[in-house]
């Protein structure tokens, strides 16, 4: 994530989800040089700032001499800039994500998120609610006229944060502690997600690891404890989870993890929430197949 520290915007919320804003500058700003990205309107244009840095990497991706690098086409309504680097035998894909770093407090959206008390604790919600707002450059695919202007909550900094300290004791997964099963049941759906995909790209074309992510925290909320995630029990606790996933597409209802009111799952897209979901009792049903495939 490229950020860029950001002082007097203000935030004004475009659509009733609490995640998607549109930013002006109050009073004499002193990022003067952003003035050039405004709309007509006087908004920071996400799409006009994620042009420039597009035109900058392309141009800096010319200077690479001892390696490959190629900037691949724009994604429509994608806040990320993508890096093919081709280094035989591998080929690494790299996600360049124009972030905004706000000086100022959360949103009222977020106030009933990150509901980590009985899971992390008290003090810990506290702390990460301290923590530095980002905004990244995203299209809000709600917008009546898609002008490519609004601005995206992220909280991926506080996410990596609760991965790398994902237990209820401190030791957990620790070389002194015992060992859990919870990184590796994200990963088993995570991969799960992603072989559908690529078997049914269109039907899945809506759906991408965030929400397996977002499912995987609220999880962690309802298991609070670090004997609800024992290595052990790996297989009971995965199916836990993809139980836990599967009941939120059959109800069309995913939570944002840090900003309740806006559901990941729309009623819109029933058909594909169902359709997700009879791929994955399907592969429950027959062992899950799609992970033996590669055996």
């Amino acid at each position: 994530m490229l950020t860029m520290p950001v002082t007097r915007l203000q935030l004004d919320e475009c659509d009733g989800t609490g995640a998607f804003y549109y930013l002006t500058f109050k009073r004499n700003p002193k990022e003067r040089y952003l003035s050039k990205f405004l709309d007509e309107d006087g908004k920071l244009s996400a799409l006009k700032m994620l042009e420039a840095l597009r035109k900058i990497i392309k141009e800096e991706v010319k200077n690479i001499k001892n390696v490959e690098v190629t900037v691949t086409r724009k994604k429509a309504g994608s806040p990320a800039i993508t890096l093919l680097i081709k280094k035989p035998p591998a080929e690494i894909s790299v996600d360049i994500i124009l972030a905004l770093e706000v000086q100022q407090s959360w949103p009222p959206s977020t106030k009933n998120g990150l509901h980590i008390e009985q899971w992390l604790g008290r003090k810990v919600r506290k702390n990460f609610r301290y923590e530095k707002l980002y905004l990244v450059a995203k299209q809000n695919k709600e917008e009546k006229v898609l002008r490519g202007n609004t601005w995206r909550l992220s909280f991926s900094h506080i996410e990596k944060e609760i991965m790398k300290n994902h237990g209820s004791a401190k030791t957990c997964c620790e070389s002194d502690g015992a060992k859990c099963c919870r990184k590796d049941c994200l990963k088993l759906l995570k991969y799960l997600l992603e072989q559908l995909k690529t078997k049914y790209k269109k039907e899945l074309e809506k759906f991408c690891s965030y929400h397996v992510k977002t499912a995987f925290f609220h999880s962690c909320v309802i298991w609070p404890h670090d004997k609800d995630w024992q290595w052990a029990d790996l297989d009971h606790c995965f199916h836990q989870y993809l139980g836990y996933f599967l009941d939120c597409l059959q109800s069309s209802q995913l939570p944002h993890f840090f900003i309740p009111q806006y559901n990941l799952l729309s009623l819109k897209d029933k058909a594909s929430n169902d359709f997700l979901s009879r791929e994955i009792n399907y592969q429950i049903n027959n062992r899950f197949p799609i992970f033996q495939r590669d055996n």
